[in-house]
């Protein structure tokens, strides 16, 4: 991973989340307040566009800018969580402007971890750490000659994960109101999770 590889896969993801915006209100009208599209949709392509005109070539500076972007232009609790995981990225990355996979791994797993602290959340809770944790994980399990297979499985993994959310109880935010009522509906949180690693992958081809 470098600066170029970065910008190709937030232009992906930000294709898909643009892609998917009534696809994720729609989700998020089940449980949530419905703006889930319209924030992930703007906040990703206002990445997306800082990304393409950036010179910074320190991933650490490139992700601590791009959670700040983020932050700003997707003014919701996802938008929140996400700014917090690349600002985790970001420290794990500092100083460097090349990173193998297994060094992307470990920045992952910074960011989220510091999601998990600041949400005070954990997976099997019904959030996009159910779609992200097993991504990594499948990430990590992965071998780093072969970048292409890994983000296929990653992003394979990641859409398992969300699926799996419909047998959940949702326990944060607005939707834990919805208690048992929130047990066969699909996280939106986990679905925008998918996405991320379907754009990383699909930038990887």
């Amino acid at each position: 991973m470098n600066a170029e590889t970065v910008k190709r896969a937030l232009l992906s993801i930000s294709a898909l989340m643009t892609e998917n915006r009534d696809y994720l209100i729609e989700l998020d009208q089940q449980n949530g307040d419905g703006d889930l599209g319209i924030s992930m949709a703007a906040g990703f392509k206002a990445l997306s566009a800082y990304l393409a005109a950036a010179e910074e070539k320190d991933l650490g500076k490139l992700f601590m800018k791009s959670s700040g972007i983020l932050n700003e232009a997707a003014p919701s609790s996802l938008g929140t969580i996400l700014s917090i995981g690349l600002m985790g990225m970001a420290k794990a990355l500092k100083g460097k402007e090349e990173a193998g996979i297994k060094e992307v791994c470990a920045a992952m797993e910074a960011g989220i971890a510091a999601i998990m602290e600041k949400a005070k959340s954990k997976p099997g809770e019904k959030t996009i750490l159910d779609a992200l944790c097993p991504a990594v994980e499948a990430l990590k399990n992965s071998p780093a000659s072969d970048a292409t297979s890994a983000w296929a499985k990653a992003a394979q993994a990641a859409a398992a994960g969300s699926e799996a959310t419909k047998t959940m109880r949702s326990v944060h935010g607005r939707a834990a109101y919805y208690a048992e009522k929130s047990i066969g509906v699909l996280d939106g949180g986990s679905a925008v999770g998918r996405l991320i690693f379907e754009g990383i992958r699909d930038s990887a081809l």
